[in-house]
């Protein structure tokens, strides 16, 4: 597994993914090619940010854990993806995580719409596993192994 080199720490990814057939191909293949340690995976807008923002259910999680980076779905139910990018964006401390967009959507308006949301990438899943399995490792080595987060 990927561990950052100075810290030793386990690597942490928020996944926001309403599908669980995508969402159990990019936990696969991020397995396979040893990027993550830890993955939680949320099904909703909702659920993410009653997360990120420590709200109901979440309440009382481990103090200032910060995922390492959040990959993040548009089309969610509840809340969709570009109102939860908004609201991390807007605030002081989650800002900081990175957000790596990952949609179905090649769309002008979506892309347009996460990047004037701040977004930190944006990724048009593709749809052969063999080139959607080398984005993700491409993806988890950068964000996860060469990248460094402002809580290091």
């Amino acid at each position: 597994m990927i561990e950052r080199e100075l810290l030793g720490e386990p690597l942490d990814i928020l996944l926001i993914e309403d599908d669980p057939d995508h969402a159990e191909m990019i936990k696969r293949s991020l397995g396979q090619h040893n990027v993550a340690n830890r993955i939680c995976h949320l099904s909703d807008g909702e659920a993410a940010l009653n997360y990120l923002f420590k709200r109901g259910y979440y309440k009382d999680r481990n103090g200032n854990a910060h995922p390492h980076v959040i990959l993040l779905d548009l089309r969610l139910p509840k809340v969709d993806g570009l109102t939860v990018l908004k609201n991390i964006k807007e605030d002081e401390d989650l800002r900081k995580i990175p957000v790596v967009v990952i949609t179905t959507s090649a769309a002008d308006k979506d892309i347009n719409a996460a990047y004037g949301n701040y977004v930190n990438s944006y990724l048009v899943k593709p749809v052969d596993f063999d080139k959607f399995s080398e984005m993700l490792e491409n993806l988890g080595f950068y964000w996860l192994a060469w990248n460094h987060s402002p809580w290091e």
